[in-house]
């Protein structure tokens, strides 16, 4: 940021932004498109797998019967293939049955020999199950006899429908073991055929009919095993009466065997697991991927009667049960809660990249704006209203004539689907709020950079830059909202524009390299450019104002203010027929480095800041210096200044601060704000002040109620979590290196650092009696610290080890013996700290516990929350109240949702807030709840919502989550 402060070329920050931007969305659909091949590379492993089972689990069979019973080979041959023919879908190996009876293909038995018909050719060999997929099956209405419901059913289940079972049962605590030995190395796989033998045993006959009754799914196995299966003494079925042909059944001790060796079968085959190419961190959610889990980016979940509820994010099955207290989870009913927000402060101001967004009204209020709000802020009075009619940021700001309209321009961006929202201008009443026009919808490309009103007519019209490649210039009428005019400016960047005080026919605009001179004229533009002749032509000219005598002053990169005037074309140099031009007149040193802002002032003085002499300095009219005075360097450069009576100033600064004072006393900051990505949000357990760091590596320290930073410090890396001690007079904050530090809520002093591992930390826990410190890092681990001395003494007590990806949340438990955490992978896990950090398998036993702090994403009571089509990293943080009435939810879309507590159902509807110009990377309640405050990443934007009962806030109507 210093180096952006300090910079000639400002208008590279903004194109370097856009391209991020750009690159950012085309890394997420790529990603998304790889993540898809990624699912439908496993749902193709998974079919392999289950085909090599089912080819597998038939020759098995086949050789079984064969070794007992080798007249039986024919019989098998003419049931499954005779002259061609192919099982019938509806009764095939796939359901781990072979039906016999009933087919033309079958009968005669008595006169076939060898496992062939007499004076017939053998039968083909059987196609595989493969192969079989291949083909056309028609189904045959009467093709198999129909058992009668008297008949008996063969004790089959526990050998033919093992794997099926499996696949579609809903899963149980049970199930949790076996996902556990599904995560075994695949070598096993190799070793199946070796330790798969099957052996003669005395087997009994069977009814065909009894095998086929197993398919009629009006008795489970388990009611199977209970009966005593033995031939059947029923009748025919009456569609075909054909000779019953014997089968064979394998004894229970048999049984035991074939369960054993079919669990071994249930592994991933080493052949489709060499299909499954893809990254570290989606290695292990290929394990437990199922069928049709569903497309990447989908969130669909299935629901265990009683026990357990599954959401599939990115076709990762999260497992979440039930707790005891909820007797019918399809019950439940949701509701938006009673609480609804307000928007009650807006910390921060953009000064880093933008210019001449700083006004002072009659009102008494300081006009300014960040993220997608414009702040109307009174100095005096220290409050604020908000203008919160822009859709994505604010980039400009004009004041009309009567100070009372205002002109305000925001960028493109794009919604939570990838599309492009349009860009606009709002003309409105800074009395009322109300929105008066909406300006060029769909006209300007990007965004709008620079807008002005004109001055002669007085302010009938207003011109517009926008941020295409092309510049655009163009000149609307006000009342109607129609466009006058339209013309391409340059392809380099455009800083400023205006109208001629004097004459609203001619316009001027200056940027890279240039100051154009336009007039318009029936709707059509004249271009003359500044000759800068004999004076050394500047590599940007970053701003201009008019003196009372018409004259335009400019102040460019070499830190000159540089007066330009109409003079007589020189022949000899622009050649015959050229008219006056527009020529330097004098030029003025003013600073070192750019002249960043011009203020012209009644009386025809003049005010001008620099950038990388920090100074502000009055000119008198014949640009002689009167008075100066140079701001303290931990608030940046001067970015723009704003007149309040003559003496005193408002300046805006390149580290987003505003500050009010005079050339005599000085100046002090009125408003500051963090100027990069922000990340770490913590509120203090009793008092009314939170903690913020980001990317600036500032900590900063507010006050809820003055609405001020108490304090702030400059670390050495940047931080991205922390969290209050709950005595209240330390807080812990989490680096981007591996180290962690404490600080003294006092003395804003570092009193204890640590380092663990050499990766950033993502979320710091004190349990809630604060005897233990939880440091969730992104090496997959969490440290655990024992805490002493009010928090001033840590000593590593253990560590937890489990997770397969980097940690993202974690929550103790009320007790303090316990942590739920949640990973980027999507898991949840369970860990006991006072068994010495032991990692809790059986998840099951977790769902009644009792949470002291819900920041987790993930989680039977959060569930609710997740958007329709969620990508797993839609929802970067949420947050329950200390009532455990509601949720609040920072969302990748620039949002804050507001959810009832618990929410554990899909598509729960919640109030939808917003204001952030940027994904909202965190938020967090007060210890009262009075207050939710809201963090956002790239706008460097903290919003203080204040919390309404009974529904009495600004909120629009319920959304679902799906919207």
């Amino acid at each position: 940021m210093e180096s952006s402060t300090n910079s000639l070329d400002d208008a590279s920050a903004d194109g370097s932004a856009e391209s991020a931007e750009r690159a950012s969305l085309m890394e997420t659909r790529l990603q998304a498109q790889e993540d898809e091949i990624t699912l439908l590379k496993a749902s193709l492993a998974d079919a392999l797998r289950r085909i090599r089972l089912h080819d597998r689990l038939l020759p098995v069979l086949k050789q079984q019967l064969v070794a007992v019973n080798p007249a039986a080979a024919g019989l098998i041959n003419q049931v499954c293939c005779h002259e061609g023919e192919t099982l019938s879908p509806s009764l095939g190996v796939e359901d781990g049955l072979l039906l016999c009876g009933g087919s033309q293909s079958s009968r005669n038995v008595a006169g076939r020999t060898n496992g062939h018909t007499a004076g017939s050719p053998p039968a083909e060999p059987r196609p595989t199950t493969a192969e079989r997929a291949t083909q056309t099956e028609a189904s045959e209405g009467g093709r198999y006899p129909k058992p009668n419901a008297a008949q008996g059913r063969a004790d089959l289940s526990e050998v033919a429908l093992p794997q099926r079972a499996k696949l579609h049962r809903a899963p149980t605590v049970e199930d949790e073991d076996d996902d556990e030995e599904d995560l075994e190395d695949d070598e096993e796989a190799a070793e199946q055929d070796k330790e798969l033998s099957w052996m003669p045993s005395v087997e009994e006959p069977l009814q065909a009919s009894a095998v086929v009754g197993l398919r009629d799914g009006s008795r489970s196995p388990e009611e199977a095993d209970d009966k005593n299966l033995g031939p059947s003494s029923s009748a025919a079925s009456p569609v075909r009466q054909e000779p019953k042909k014997p089968l064979i059944r394998r004894n229970s001790e048999k049984l035991g065997n074939v369960k054993r060796q079919l669990k071994r079968l249930d592994k991933k085959a080493a052949s489709s697991a060499s299909l499954l190419t893809r990254s570290p961190s989606l290695e292990n959610r290929a394990k437990e991927l199922v069928a049709s889990a569903g497309s990447p980016g989908s969130r669909r979940a299935t629901y265990s009667q009683g026990q357990s509820i599954k959401m599939f994010i990115r076709g990762r099955p999260i497992t979440m049960y039930i707790p005891s207290n909820i007797q019918n989870y399809e019950d439940l009913k949701m509701e938006p809660p009673s609480e609804r927000l307000e928007l009650d402060w807006v910390y921060g101001y953009r000064g880093r990249d933008c210019r001449a967004n700083l006004y002072f009204l009659p009102t008494g209020e300081a006009l300014y704006f960040i993220a997608c709000v414009v702040v109307l802020y009174h100095i005096n009075k220290r409050t604020q209203r908000h203008y919160r009619r822009h859709t994505d940021c604010v980039r400009c700001l004009a004041l009309h004539p009567d100070k009372v309209r205002i002109a305000s321009g925001q960028t493109s961006g794009v919604d939570k689907d990838g599309k492009p929202l349009q860009p606009c201008v709002h003309i409105w009443d800074s009395a009322t709020l109300v929105t008066l026009q909406q300006i060029g919808l769909g006209t300007f490309q990007r965004g709008v950079a620079s807008v002005a009103f004109s001055t002669m007519d007085p302010g009938l019209f207003l011109c517009v830059i926008d941020d295409s490649n092309e510049h655009m210039l163009s000149v609307w009428d006000c009342a109607r909202g129609s466009k006058q005019a339209e013309v391409k400016t340059t392809n380099e960047t455009v800083f400023a524009v205006d109208f001629h005080p004097g004459d609203s026919g001619n316009i001027i605009t200056c940027g890279k390299s240039h100051v154009y001179f336009w007039t318009l004229n029936a709707g059509q533009f004249t271009k003359k450019q500044g000759i800068f002749g004999k004076y050394k032509k500047p590599k940007y000219i970053q701003c201009f104002v008019f003196s009372l005598t018409g004259e335009v002053l400019t102040g460019d990169s070499e830190g000159n203010i540089l007066t330009w005037g109409k003079s007589a074309a020189d022949i000899r140099t622009l050649g015959k027929g050229a008219k006056e031009t527009f020529q330097i007149m004098r030029q003025t040193r003013a600073h070192e480095g750019s002249v960043f802002t011009l203020c012209a002032l009644q009386g025809g003085a003049l005010l001008s800041g620099g950038s990388k002499d920090r100074k502000i300095i009055r000119w008198s009219a014949d640009l002689a210096p009167e008075h100066e005075c140079e701001i303290p360097e931990k608030f940046g450069a001067v970015r723009t200044v704003a007149d309040i009576d003559g003496e005193e100033l408002l300046v805006g600064t390149t580290r987003n601060a505003i500050l009010r004072g005079t050339f005599s006393t000085g100046f002090v900051a009125i408003v500051q704000g963090h100027v990069d990505e922000m990340w770490g949000l913590a509120t203090h357990p009793s008092a009314n002040n939170f903690l913020s760091c980001g990317h600036d590596r500032q900590v900063c320290l507010w006050d809820t109620e003055e609405h001020a930073l108490q304090w702030s410090v400059t670390l050495e890396e940047y931080g991205l979590c922390a969290d209050f001690c709950p005595n209240g007079s330390v807080v812990s904050v989490g680096l981007s290196t591996g180290r962690w530090v404490v600080l003294d809520l006092l003395t804003a002093e570092v009193i204890f650092e640590s380092v663990d591992g050499n990766e950033q930390h993502s979320v710091m826990r004190y349990s809630p009696d604060g005897s233990c410190l939880a440091v969730g890092s992104h090496d997959n681990f969490i440290y655990i610290y024992n805490v002493t001395e009010n928090g001033r003494r840590y000593t590593r007590f253990g560590r937890c080890n489990g997770h397969s990806s980097f940690i993202t949340h974690l929550d103790w438990s009320k007790d303090g013996k316990y942590i739920m955490s949640n990973s980027g992978d999507y898991e949840i896990l369970y860990w006991d700290i006072a068994a010495g950090c032991k990692l809790l398998r059986n998840r099951f036993e977790s769902k009644d516990r009792e949470w002291a702090s819900y920041t987790c994403v993930l989680g039977f009571h959060v569930m609710g929350v997740w958007l329709e089509g969620s990508d797993g990293t839609d929802i970067n943080a949420l947050c329950r109240s200390h009532s455990e009435s509601m949720v609040a939810v920072a969302d990748d879309f620039c949002k804050v949702h507001l959810f009832q507590y618990p929410c554990p159902k899909l598509k729960a509807p919640s109030h939808k807030y917003e204001g952030h110009g940027s994904h909202v990377t965190n938020v967090r309640f007060t210890h009262s709840d009075s207050h939710l405050l809201s963090m956002g990443g790239k706008d460097t934007c903290i919003l203080q919502w204040r919390v309404l009962r009974g529904g009495t806030g600004n909120s629009p109507e319920p959304v679902l989550a799906s919207q």
